[in-house]
């Protein structure tokens, strides 16, 4: 297990390290003393998306923050970018790391992986913590259906060219501090543009988007098996203002995963971690604090496969369109 020089943004007690598993390179921050906390960031993105808040989470709890394969400086192989091959690429790091159980904190796609990692190691998971993420409804931005399309490679190789990549940067970062309408992600839009110079980091993102999107919206969905969340500690945590996921994908986990405690955080986008920090921090410690972890129990677990949903979602058919997993709630007055 090698270390780097100091994480950047994140402060000088987080050294990026690095393991080498089934000889790929990943990459990591490990910090803090305590009950484990699983950190998976986004598409595009890297560990540093958890910057604003991993000093004040090592507080309390060993927080482990890998770069996923495929991003950042982690390798970037031909190889399975499913989020059942990421559930058990971290199945694999916490092995090695000699870690037996977590909290699993996702963001994004990283929350679709963490409801997979819940879904196939609940004896290694004691609560789930969705942060905006994939898997609860259909919708997603058309920027990231477009990466599903041929070509996709080759128009950002000419995008990413030096001169068109610094002036698209550096427009995105300045109409990200406008205040106006929809312009709130647009910074960390600009951190995976940057990251997209990288043909091999294209090449992976593609694969991922591929696994999980396609141009009707989103294909992967925990939908069918959220009443399993009834032996596990749930929390889902949205911006009021996020274009990427949008934030009614909150009301779908409230009816499908009653127990779930669902936070939305007004003035937020799809990174609501890292707009309101504090904020989020603060919900974490509460909803660790106020929940026992899961134990898993096979009996237990064979009783709600058995059983099932008490009310099964909406699913759609394979090639058809896409459908809310749940009927809409009748508005006021009808």
């Amino acid at each position: 297990m090698r270390s780097d020089s100091d994480c950047p943004d994140s402060g000088p007690d987080f050294r990026l390290q690095r393991v080498t598993i089934h000889g790929h390179e990943r990459a990591f921050v490990k910090a803090g003393q305590g009950p484990a906390l699983l950190l998976l960031h986004g598409l595009g993105c890297d560990h540093t998306t958890w910057s604003p808040v991993i000093r004040d989470l090592a507080r309390h709890f060993t927080v482990i923050a890998p770069d996923l394969l495929g991003h950042g400086v982690s390798s970037k192989p031909r190889a399975d970018y499913s989020v059942g091959g990421y559930a058990n690429g971290m199945r694999d790091l916490l092995t090695v790391l000699g870690i037996d159980k977590v909290t699993v904190v996702g963001h994004s796609f990283g929350g679709g992986i963490a409801m997979q990692y819940a879904y196939q190691f609940p004896e290694r998971t004691e609560r789930m913590i969705l942060v905006a993420p994939g898997g609860l409804g259909p919708e997603v931005t058309p920027l990231i259906r477009l990466i599903t399309l041929p070509g996709f490679h080759q128009a950002m190789g000419v995008a990413t060219l030096p001169g068109v990549r610094h002036v698209g940067k550096a427009g995105l970062r300045v109409l990200s501090r406008t205040g106006l309408t929809g312009t709130r992600d647009l910074g960390e839009v600009a951190d995976i543009y940057e990251s997209f110079k990288d043909p091999r980091a294209r090449a992976a993102i593609a694969h991922v988007v591929r696994a999980v999107v396609d141009m009707k919206g989103q294909i992967v969905t925990m939908v069918d098996r959220a009443y399993l969340t009834q032996a596990m500690p749930m929390l889902v945590v949205w911006g009021t203002d996020d274009l990427v996921i949008p934030a009614k994908h909150a009301e779908n986990a409230a009816r499908i995963a009653p127990g779930a405690v669902v936070e939305i955080l007004p003035n937020s986008g799809h990174f609501p971690h890292k707009d309101h920090p504090e904020r989020f921090v603060k919900i974490v410690n509460d909803f660790i604090r106020a929940t026992q972890p899961a134990a898993y129990h096979r009996g237990r677990w064979r009783t709600l496969l058995r059983n099932g949903p008490a009310t099964p979602a909406n699913q759609a058919v394979a090639g058809g369109r896409p459908l809310a997993p749940v009927a809409q709630l009748p508005t006021k007055g009808a």
